[in-house]
């Protein structure tokens, strides 16, 4: 299996990555074809897709921030079940991680993620492949050692809409396992930065932002 970048909405394999997660998400949850464009090229973006036999069966999202220490799991997509496609990406992800990382200077103290929580938003079919669904996801995220960051969590429509998009978590997987709080203001200056690129915000969202200024804090669940 091929573990391929892709760059560009040129790259011959972007048509098939961008078809896939159109199958798979919800499409307040996926970025139009065309602007894709920008993300792509930014080489703080890592887009990943898996290969097999010149087909792509799985792709990954990433992204480092070396002033936090922190990074975050923008997407991970497992397109056929029964090949070892989320292992080959897990630690694919995990060297490429440590390398941006090094090359940085930094300690990472650990990544985000946004879970969907199906206990809460209903089932969602993920194209029907079954690796996919959200209740098996949620426990091998948890088996990973990803944890819930404990407050009312909404993200902006990626559509564009203004729209609050709910039925998911922010997580955080901490490098040190005992850890059972993180600072607010950590999650402050993630937030700001990675929806940056959305500047029409719904008020659900400013709200929930100014709401953890106030706080020193917040607390790490079990998922």
């Amino acid at each position: 299996m091929q573990y391929h970048r892709i760059t560009s909405i040129n790259d011959p394999y972007f048509a098939s990555l961008h078809a896939l997660l159109k199958r798979i998400f919800p499409p307040e949850e996926v970025l139009a074809y065309e602007l894709w464009k920008e993300p792509l090229e930014d080489p703080g973006i890592h887009v990943y897709v898996a290969i097999d036999n010149g087909e792509v069966v799985g792709s990954t999202e990433y992204r480092y921030y070396p002033e936090l220490r922190v990074a975050m799991t923008d997407f991970t997509i497992i397109g056929v079940a029964n090949k070892g496609i989320g292992r080959f990406l897990m630690r694919s992800r995990e060297k490429d991680l440590a390398r941006l990382a090094r090359e940085s200077g930094t300690a990472p103290i650990g990544m985000f993620a946004e879970i969907y929580n199906p206990y809460e938003s209903g089932e969602h079919e993920f194209g029907g492949v079954t690796p996919m669904n959200p209740f098996i996801r949620r426990e091998v995220l948890s088996h990973i050692g990803y944890k819930m960051i404990n407050f009312p969590y909404v993200h902006p429509s990626w559509e564009h809409t203004g729209e609050a998009v709910e039925g998911l978590n922010l997580c955080f997987l901490p490098v040190d396992e005992e850890l059972s709080f993180i600072p607010a203001s950590l999650v402050v200056q993630f937030l700001e930065g990675y929806y940056s690129a959305l500047p029409n915000k719904p008020q659900q969202w400013l709200d929930m932002v100014e709401g953890l200024r106030g706080r020193d804090q917040i607390e790490l669940l079990p998922i």
